[in-house]
């Protein structure tokens, strides 16, 4: 049964955007509080449409949708923004802020009117910094950051707002390996030390077997399986999803299930 105080209750949710033909189609889903949730499948499954859905940045054309036990349009947006913050794949400002003032802006939604950062908001910034390894950064300008740099510095700045609910589009698009790891291992301290409800969107099925709890799987705009990791990272969910073959085995290091992709058959000698 459904439950209202889950971190994200969609129910029947219906949304398409004018002149395209991605749409979501009665979906009903819930995260309860203090999941560590991944979202996949191929490009134009509605990975992002879903997250915006979660987020109150979109509104379902029918159905509806709660976040933290609240529906957005009837919530103020600054209250709104204290429990629910946003990641999205990649950001640049255009302006030389430092990281420190970009972790800072975390706080608005805590700070009323014009008033200045109090020594509470401070010290939330700088804890943030401290969970992302961010700290040394504090000086350097936001935009002459590595990818890597500046993803960990958005994280910092959405952990500042203290939200209950961290929805995280792509967190580790343009990240190497070691870049991506760390990334990924902070989200996962953060939902095990601070209860933080994670969802977040990711390509690589094989970091989300072994980072997450819990797989959302889509195509076309509609939720094909749910569950854990080893449930739903199937050779059969994988092959229909994404259409193309693949190889899944269990990694005999970590236990978690590693996915590859095979190529091609090609016709003799060719």
């Amino acid at each position: 049964m459904a439950s209202e105080s889950a971190a994200v209750l969609l129910e029947n949710v219906c949304f398409s955007y004018p002149d395209s033909a991605l749409s979501m189609r009665d979906v009903t889903l819930e995260v309860a509080r203090g999941e560590l949730v991944a979202v996949i499948g191929p490009n134009g499954a509605g990975k992002s449409t879903l997250l915006r859905l979660m987020s109150g940045f979109l509104q379902p054309k029918t159905g509806r949708s709660l976040c933290c036990g609240a529906d957005p349009r009837h919530v103020r947006r600054s209250d709104f923004a204290r429990r629910v913050a946003f990641v999205s794949a990649q950001a640049t400002l255009g302006f030389p802020y430092s990281v420190l003032e970009v972790v800072l802006m975390g706080r608005a939604p805590h700070i009323a009117g014009f008033r200045l950062e109090s020594p509470a908001d401070l010290e939330a910034a700088e804890t943030a910094m401290r969970a992302t390894g961010t700290t040394e950064l504090a000086s350097r300008q936001f935009d002459h950051l590595s990818s890597g740099e500046r993803q960990r510095v958005c994280i910092a700045r959405a952990l500042a707002q203290e939200p209950e609910l961290l929805l995280l589009d792509e967190p580790g698009a343009f990240l190497d390996i070691r870049q991506a790891t760390v990334v990924y291992g902070i989200l996962r301290r953060l939902n095990r030390g601070r209860g933080t409800t994670i969802v977040a969107v990711l390509h690589d099925l094989n970091l989300v077997s072994l980072y997450f709890d819990r797989v959302v799987m889509l195509k076309e705009g509609a939720v094909r399986a749910t569950g854990k990791p080893s449930e739903v990272l199937t050779y059969a969910n994988v092959r229909d999803v994404f259409e193309t073959d693949v190889y899944v085995d269990r990694n005999t290091v970590t236990g978690t299930l590693n996915i590859l992709p095979l190529p091609e058959r090609m016709d003799e000698g060719g």
